[in-house]
């Protein structure tokens, strides 16, 4: 438990991707394999189901430390977190006696007991364990315990880290990551170390990505002969690959999502082995894109029903082909691929697998007038590629760019604040922002991102000096800050009391030259959603 703990503060002080494998390969070279195997859980979404009710907790801690419930809720509410609350309220009170460090896999399972057990039982074990552990085990295993996780670990920096400390391709490690399995059904040898039937077959390529570019750049310095353009489409970058006749789905976050689209496995059966299709997953119906909220409606969803995939139908568009009957083909020019893709398209005649075709062009202003159209069009802009380019690895400049439009802004005012997590822990730095609605400021958008350190700490004073109410961890503030909000898309939402969803909203500037009554009305978010929801 002790190097577990460990884990947990080196992820939490840093928020460098290297500095997070580092820490997460030297646990998995350290660790015992039991240890190993719950910690991919954890970090995988398998957390064990909850066995303690967290109201039974909270009276447990106050009964322990002698502290009234007033008061344990005070301390709550200041520190913004409820394994941190129970730890530092156990340290104060010196509960510690006995430390011993069992494994990680030994709390755990013990928790999994304590499903059958009665509410004195499950007393009289958890304050045994609380009295093994120091602080920062408590407060893990308390998150452990609760389900409270947010720390900041990614699939794929588990599978960096995995492939990085014993040697296996990248690809493979997260092949062996996806399904169904539980550490209660497998050991670490069993999933990560030996060898699978399928792992080559699976294996997808690198995801060529494009750099930004701005128009000024376009007109100076690029000839329209020698590029195409084509939709930037709003969907979920993939790869689906059909070899040995099995099919497999990509995301470009390496996250094997076959499972997620199971009409798209279903289509690509029909292709031929040896075939690797580069594309985006993109909602469709009709003939046209919908937005990408109703993606989102199947992004995290174990369970895919018949009637979801109903609300959210899905297609294939295809970007590229980069293996043919079995060859890699990154190296041919583009002009050649895509000439082999139109020929699988066509064979397959499957609604469900199509084309993103080229836009017939001359001259860069006429380009220009259609790009206007992305939003109505429900896509990012445009994609320029030279005609000759290979299909390269990562993000390389020179041959593939993205013309992305300008985001939507709108200003909102900070209504709301909440504290940070990791090196934010201490600041508040996640808010809500409202817009009017007559004399009302009704909440539409949270951000956390698009500060400076500096402008952040000025926020987290205000918010200390200008606290009106606590709700928990969060603050209602004055209305005082206006802020400018950007974000990618819009959408209806019953969810919300605006009535309304953003994708990716995150703070542009911080509007210090503006007053609260200058601020957007809701009805200028209503008349964005007409336009372009």
């Amino acid at each position: 438990m002790k190097e577990f703990a460990q884990l947990i503060t080196s992820l939490d002080q840093s928020n460098k991707t290297n500095d997070k494998v580092n820490a997460l390969k030297n646990y998995f070279q350290v660790a015992n394999d039991q240890d190993k195997i719950w910690t991919l859980a954890l970090f995988t979404h398998r957390k064990p189901k909850r066995t303690v009710n967290t109201t039974l907790l909270k009276d447990w801690i106050t009964e322990w430390t002698g502290i009234p419930e007033w008061l344990f809720q005070e301390s709550y509410n200041v520190v913004g977190d409820l394994a941190e609350t129970i730890a530092l309220l156990l340290a104060s009170n010196n509960l510690s006696k006995n430390a011993i460090d069992n494994p990680l896999s030994y709390y755990i399972q013990t928790l999994i007991s304590l499903r059958d057990k009665s509410i004195d039982e499950k007393k009289v074990q958890l304050h045994l364990i609380y009295e093994e552990l120091d602080q920062q085990e408590r407060f893990v295993f308390t998150k452990i315990m609760t389900g409270g996780w947010r720390v900041g670990v990614s699939q794929n920096l588990i599978t960096k880290a995995l492939s990085d400390a014993f040697e296996i391709d990248k690809s493979i490690i997260a092949h062996r990551l996806m399904g169904d399995w539980s550490p209660q059904n497998y050991t670490f040898q069993e999933l990560i170390l030996e060898e699978g039937q399928n792992d080559l077959a699976s294996r997808p390529y690198p995801f060529y990505l494009a750099h930004p570019i701005e128009t000024e750049e376009i007109q100076a310095e690029l000839n329209p002969e020698e590029w195409q353009a084509e939709w930037k489409w709003d969907g979920i970058r993939g790869q689906i690959i059909k070899r040995n006749d099995e099919v497999f789905i990509w995301s470009r976050g390496e996250e094997l999502v076959t499972e997620k689209f199971p009409e798209l496995a279903e289509m690509a059966k029909n292709l031929a082995n040896g075939t690797v299709l580069d594309g985006e997953i993109t909602a469709y119906e009709n003939g046209e894109p919908l937005s990408f909220g109703i993606l989102q409606t199947r992004i995290g969803r174990k369970n895919i029903t018949k009637n979801l995939l109903m609300k959210a139908p899905v297609v294939f568009i295809c970007y590229d082909l980069i293996e043919h009957q079995g060859n890699d083909i990154r190296n041919l020019p583009l002009e050649k691929r895509l000439q082999e893709l139109d020929k699988i398209i066509i064979e397959s005649n499957n609604p469900l697998l199509i084309t993103s075709e080229s836009i017939d062009f001359t001259e860069w202003n006429e380009l220009i007038e259609v790009r206007k159209k992305s939003r109505s069009l429900k896509t990012e802009g445009l994609m320029l590629k030279k005609k000759d380019s290979i299909y390269e690895a990562g993000r390389k400049r020179g041959s593939w760019w993205k013309w992305k439009i300008a985001p939507l802004t709108i200003d909102g005012v900070m209504i709301y604040a909440q504290k940070g997590h990791g090196r934010r822990a201490d600041l508040y730095s996640d808010y809500t922002f409202a817009v009017w609605n007559e004399d009302e400021l009704i909440p539409f958008a949270k951000a956390y991102s698009g500060l400076t350190d500096a402008e952040m700490k000025k926020v987290d004073a205000f918010v200390k000096k200008n606290t009106k109410e606590k709700f928990g961890p969060v603050r209602t503030v004055k209305p005082e800050l206006v802020f400018e909000i950007a974000f990618e898309g819009i959408q209806a939402s019953n969810r919300h009391k605006s009535g309304i969803a953003l994708r990716f909203p995150r703070i542009k500037r911080w509007r210090q030259d503006k007053s609260i009554s200058e601020a957007n009305k809701l009805t200028d978010l209503q008349e964005l959603l007409e336009k372009y929801g």
